[in-house]
């Protein structure tokens, strides 16, 4: 059963369609805030960029939701003479790495130090070992596969490592049909060029090949795999914390 609404705000509780579109988008893993005006007790729900309810989202409220969805945390803010309390509901953060490559190793634990599930993705049994990868998810699966289950959302980054577009391909173009908030593959411009002529003859086009981050990581001038895993850590991080949630038209 649903939980209890929660006490009530100014002069009215939640509503039951806002109480019932939340919980439906928690469970649907979606990026949602939840605006309330804490003197009237009004309230709008974004969920994936559009809007329903009784308040509507100025460029201001705009900002401000860009604010919680970066912070992953709630904000009372002053805006038109209205107060607002702004709430993020993010999914829980996930990252996705296909190849249990060396990169891979110390990519894992700094991921967990930010907040991130790993989830190691390579169906290679002398690479995907509990011995290299211990105490972590372990998919086997060719990345086709693991990917229809592991279903990104918007708390999902996805990194493609192994140089193998029998892997990656499979593994990009399943994030690219997502709402990962982050995509990377290894591999320099020749690289990525090459994996452009391949996904577009599945029907991708130029704003797919911009979600995807390659040469994968912050140009720190990383070269050994810890210094890489560093810099693939950072980009997450940055392209994270500057998500701008935009509104539907």
């Amino acid at each position: 059963p649903p939980p209890p609404p929660p006490k009530r705000i100014g002069n009215t509780g939640m509503k039951t369609k806002i109480l019932n579109d939340l919980l439906a988008a928690r469970d649907a893993k979606s990026a949602t805030v939840l605006i309330t005006d804490i003197d009237t007790g009004a309230q709008s729900l974004v969920v994936d960029g559009a809007a329903t309810g009784d308040i509507s989202i100025t460029s201001d409220i705009t900002d401000a939701i860009d604010a919680v969805m970066a912070d992953d945390r709630g904000k009372t803010v002053d805006i038109g003479g209205k107060r607002l309390f702004v709430r993020a509901f993010n999914p829980p953060k996930r990252l996705i790495i296909i190849g249990a490559v060396h990169i891979a190793q110390p990519l894992v634990p700094m991921a967990r130090l930010a907040g991130f599930e790993p989830i190691v993705v390579d169906p290679r049994g002398a690479w995907a070992t509990p011995e290299r990868f211990p105490d972590v998810t372990i998919d086997s699966r060719w990345p086709d596969d693991a990917m229809a289950d592991l279903d990104p959302d918007s708390g999902t980054a996805v990194v493609a490592l192994t140089h193998d577009p029998k892997l990656d391909d499979p593994a990009l173009a399943a994030a690219l049909r997502s709402k990962a908030f982050y995509i990377g593959a290894l591999g320099g411009q020749k690289s990525a060029g090459k994996r452009r002529e391949r996904l577009s003859e599945e029907g991708f086009g130029a704003a797919d090949f911009a979600r995807i981050h390659g040469p994968v990581g912050l140009d720190i001038g990383a070269i050994s795999p810890a210094e890489i895993a560093l810099s693939i850590m950072s980009e997450i991080t940055q392209t994270r914390r500057r998500y701008k949630l935009k509104q539907a038209a």
